[in-house]
C-alpha cells in the first residue's frame, strides 16, 4: 500500500483548524487516515513521571476505542506503570522509536513525543506488517514533531493536557503548587540541559523548583517553604513569585533574594523558606549562587561526587538575617549539579543515597536522573505519598558551543 507523504505543516494545519481541546484527535485521525492504522492513542507522562495516562484516538474504529465521550472521561483514561512497562520505558529512555510486535496481527510502532527536551508523552500506532516500511517511521518521526509543537500550543488554552499529567485526585494545596512549576520539567540548549521533578507530600508541604533562559543567562532556583497544607503553598506562592517578579525586572541575584525575603515579612506570617537562586552565564564567564539555609547541592565531576562548598544565609523570611551574600561558584564544561530539597533525604527517603544515584546515573540524561531518584524515594516510602516534598532539579553545564550539544 501506497502512501502520500505527510508534512509537518498538514499535521499542524489540521490540528490548529478545530479548537484546542480538539486538536489532539484531529492529528490522531490524520495520522491513522494516512497510515491506515488501525489504532492511534497518545499516552501523556504524569507529573512524577512514574506513570503514563492513556488518551485514545475517538474516531478509530477500533472496537476498543470507539467511546466519544469528553476528554475527561475516566473510561477514556487507562494508567500504564512505566517500571517494568518494558516498551514504553524503553521509548522514553532511549528518545527513539521503537517497533514491537503485536499478537501477531502487525506491529506497533511507538514514538516518543518531546519538546526541547521536556517529555510529554508517547505516541502509539498500530499498522499491518506490510505499512512499516522505512518512509513510514521516518514520517512518524517528522509527526511527533508536529505533535509536540501542537501540545505546547493549545495546553495554553485548554485543561486536557493538565487532564493528562494527573493520575491521582488533586487537592487545593497541590493545585496551588503544581501552578508555581515551570510549564516543561526539562530543557535542552547548546549550553546547557537540565531536568526537575516533585514528588508530593501526603499532605502537601512547600516544595518548588523553576528555571528561566534569558539572553546570555541560566536563572534556575529551588525553594522549600516551611508548613504543610494550603498555607504552604501560599508561601511558596509569595516566595516564587517574588523571585519571578524581581528576576522579570533585571533585579541582579542579591536582590532577587531581598525581595523574597521582604515578601515572607511583609506577608509570610511569620514564615519562612530555604532556597538557592543560581545565575549561569551561557557564555561560560561564571556562575553566582544565593544560598538560604537550603541543603547543599552535590556535584559530579570526573567520576567524582562532591557537595558544592557554599556559605550559608539564614532561610528567606526570618528577622533580622543580614544581606543575602552572592558567591561565586565553580562549574565547569561537563560537570552536573544536583539541587534538591530535605524530602529527598528526610524519614523514610534517608535510606536513599544520592551520591551513589549520581553516579550510577552519570551517563543518562538529566530527565532520567531525576525520574530515577524520585523513584527511589516513592519506593522508600512503599508506594505511599512521603511525609515530605521531594523535590530534584539536574543541571548538566556543556559550556558556550558545545559541539556535542550544538
Amino acid at each position: 500500500m501506497a502512501f502520500e507523504r505527510i508534512e509537518l505543516a498538514e499535521v499542524l494545519a489540521a490540528a490548529e483548524a478545530v479548537a484546542p481541546v480538539d486538536s489532539l484527535d484531529v492529528a490522531g485521525r490524520n495520522l491513522r487516515d494516512r497510515f491506515g492504522a488501525r489504532y492511534v492513542s497518545f499516552l501523556f507522562v504524569d507529573v512524577v513521571g512514574r506513570r503514563l495516562l492513556r488518551v485514545n484516538d475517538t474516531a478509530s474504529t477500533d472496537a476498543a476505542s470507539t467511546d466519544t465521550a469528553s476528554p475527561g472521561r475516566e473510561d477514556r483514561a487507562e494508567q500504564v506503570p512505566l517500571v517494568g512497562s518494558g516498551v514504553y520505558d524503553e521509548v522514553l529512555r532511549s528518545q527513539k522509536l521503537v517497533r514491537a510486535p503485536h499478537n501477531g496481527q502487525g506491529q506497533r510502532v511507538l514514538a516518543p513525543v518531546t519538546n526541547r527536551g521536556d517529555t510529554i508523552g508517547v505516541l502509539e500506532l498500530y499498522l499491518s506488517e506490510a505499512e512499516v516500511t522505512r518512509d513510514v517511521l521516518e514520517q512518524v518521526e517528522e509527526a511527533v514533531h508536529a505533535l509536540a509543537d501542537v501540545i505546547v500550543t493549545d495546553r495554553r488554552f485548554t485543561d486536557l493536557y493538565h487532564w493528562g499529567n494527573r493520575t491521582t485526585v488533586v487537592s487545593l494545596a497541590a493545585e496551588i503548587q503544581r501552578q508555581l512549576l515551570p510549564s516543561a520539567s526539562a530543557c535542552e540548549a547548546t549550553e546547557f540541559t537540565l531536568a526537575g521533578a516533585l514528588v508530593p507530600a501526603s499532605d502537601i508541604a512547600g516544595d518548588t523548583y523553576d528555571y528561566s533562559l534569558d539572553s546570555g543567562v541560566l536563572h534556575v532556583s529551588v525553594t522549600d517553604a516551611m508548613g504543610h497544607d494550603v498555607d504552604a503553598s501560599l508561601t511558596a506562592t509569595l516566595a516564587v513569585n517574588a523571585s519571578r517578579g524581581g528576576r522579570r525586572a533585571g533585579a541582579d541575584l542579591g536582590e532577587q533574594a531581598r525581595q523574597i525575603h521582604q515578601a515572607l515579612l511583609d506577608h509570610g506570617r511569620r514564615t519562612f523558606a530555604t532556597g538557592q537562586l543560581l545565575r549561569v552565564a551561557l557564555d561560560g564567564s561564571g556562575a553566582r549562587v544565593v544560598n538560604a539555609g537550603h541543603p547543599l547541592p552535590l556535584r559530579l565531576r570526573c567520576g567524582e561526587v562532591e557537595d558544592v562548598d557554599l556559605a550559608v544565609n539564614l532561610p528567606f523570611g526570618v528577622t533580622g538575617t543580614a544581606p543575602y551574600r552572592v558567591q561565586d561558584v565553580d562549574v565547569r564544561p561537563g560537570d552536573r549539579l544536583l539541587f534538591f530539597t530535605d524530602g529527598m533525604q528526610d524519614r523514610d527517603a534517608e535510606v536513599v543515597d544520592l551520591r551513589a544515584l549520581l553516579l550510577d546515573t552519570a551517563a543518562e540524561h538529566p530527565r532520567e536522573v531525576v525520574r530515577t531518584m524520585v523513584g527511589a524515594v516513592s519506593d522508600a516510602y512503599g508506594g505511599r505519598p512521603p511525609r515530605d516534598d521531594a523535590t530534584v532539579l539536574c543541571l548538566d553545564w556543556h559550556g558556550p558551543g558545545s559541539p556535542a550539544h550544538a
